[in-house]
């Protein structure tokens, strides 16, 4: 039986952040709002189980985002967030967990210090919430003016809220309809014994574009690791009527010949990022010996790399490619290969350069024997 299972409530459209996709999915400083939120609770020591509650149409983002983390299937959101809950907490009946932790899914930079105050709570009462006291001055509308509003004994509720499973659920089947702002008001209407710790300044929720430049600022600040790496990559032609350039189809007179789809342009970049990891190189972990590679499509590769700065905690934070080629013409292709490279990285196309040069007609790809890259990578991990 489950101890204590995370429950995050992702089930939001979250349009005023813009984008035009729910806040939960964009990408923070490299990587999704929520990976960064599921991370958090996974690498948690007292955190057994971590559930999601989405919306119906946010599978196929739910299931990039969360992309080889270890966590129970998503259950799908109600109208409300108290709907949500519910139904969190009732996929949970089945683990009969002892406390249950709900978080919301757009507060991607929650501490593990909080989650252990949340939690350790909740050895001597049925509830526990983080509060922030209030400093600004507060001032209430009037028919004639602005009138103060005494701030001593006003507090800013946070996530994650803390409660004992059953107590929690019960109150949520209690209250089926009544739709609550948090969960805490529930526990209060249930008449549950409730606690508090100290909440984080940092522990922003995603609300506007001004929150989430806040929280890049943050993010990027417990990345204090930063490493670059660079690769190099270079195939002949051979019989074709197409060449792969950096994830994008381009039509030629001939193509790259290699036990792959033969993408330079990626080749180098996946190397460059192993390097900037210290895991060795291409071949080590996809050896041309292998027939299952015979053919595949580079971004494979890219993807693994990827998800090994992922598995890290870590983010990708720049990518330089170089293509070293006389034909065919990279500039017709350039922003679709940006694209492309920015879509597997899931970093903005800002941080992402495809460049072009010749070798003036020297070496193999001056007499377009070929095709050569470069490729530079920086990432940050943890310190």
């Amino acid at each position: 039986m489950a101890e204590t299972v995370a429950l995050i409530v992702a089930a939001g459209r979250g349009a005023r952040a813009g984008d035009g996709i729910p806040k939960q999915f964009r990408p923070l400083a490299g990587k999704p709002v929520l990976r960064w939120v599921a991370e958090a609770f996974l690498r948690h020591r007292r955190i057994d189980a971590v559930q999601a509650v989405i919306h119906d149409d946010d599978r196929e983002l739910y299931e990039v985002a969360t992309a080889g983390l270890d966590l129970n299937p998503p259950v799908s959101g109600g109208a409300t967030r108290s709907e949500s809950v519910r139904r969190g907490l009732e996929a949970l009946c089945g683990s009969a967990p002892r406390r249950v932790l709900i978080h919301d899914g757009a507060r991607p930079l929650v501490s593990g210090a909080l989650i252990e105050r949340v939690t350790e709570a909740l050895d001597t009462a049925d509830a526990a919430a983080p509060l922030l006291p209030v400093t600004d001055t507060l001032r209430r509308r009037t028919e004639t003016g602005y009138e103060i509003v005494p701030r001593e004994s006003l507090w800013r509720a946070q996530t994650p809220q803390g409660f004992r499973f059953e107590k929690i659920r019960d109150a949520h089947r209690r209250f089926a309809g009544e739709e609550t702002t948090d969960d805490l008001m529930l526990a209060e209407r249930a008449n549950l014994t409730i606690a508090s710790v100290a909440g984080e300044e940092t522990n922003i929720k995603l609300t506007t574009a001004d929150d989430f430049a806040a929280a890049e600022r943050l993010a990027l600040s417990s990345l204090l690791d930063v490493r670059t790496g660079s690769g190099f990559d270079a195939h002949r032609f051979g019989p074709g009527d197409h060449v792969w350039l950096c994830g994008v189809k381009i039509p030629h007179a001939h193509t790259l010949i290699g036990h792959s789809d033969a993408d330079v342009g990626l080749h180098a970049l996946t190397d460059a990022i192993l390097g900037a990891l210290g895991a060795a190189d291409l071949g080590a972990h996809f050896p041309p010996s292998e027939p299952r590679w015979h053919g595949a499509p580079s971004r494979l590769f890219l993807e693994h790399a990827v998800q090994l700065v992922r598995d890290k905690g870590g983010v990708i934070a720049h990518a330089d490619v170089t293509l070293i080629c006389e034909r065919p013409m990279v500039a017709p292709h350039r922003d679709a290969m940006r694209d492309c490279i920015a879509g597997i990285l899931q970093i903005d196309i800002g941080r992402v350069s495809v460049k072009a040069t010749t070798s003036d007609g020297l070496g193999f790809t001056g007499r377009s024997e070929g095709i050569a890259a470069q490729a530079v990578a920086t990432i940050r991990l943890p310190a």
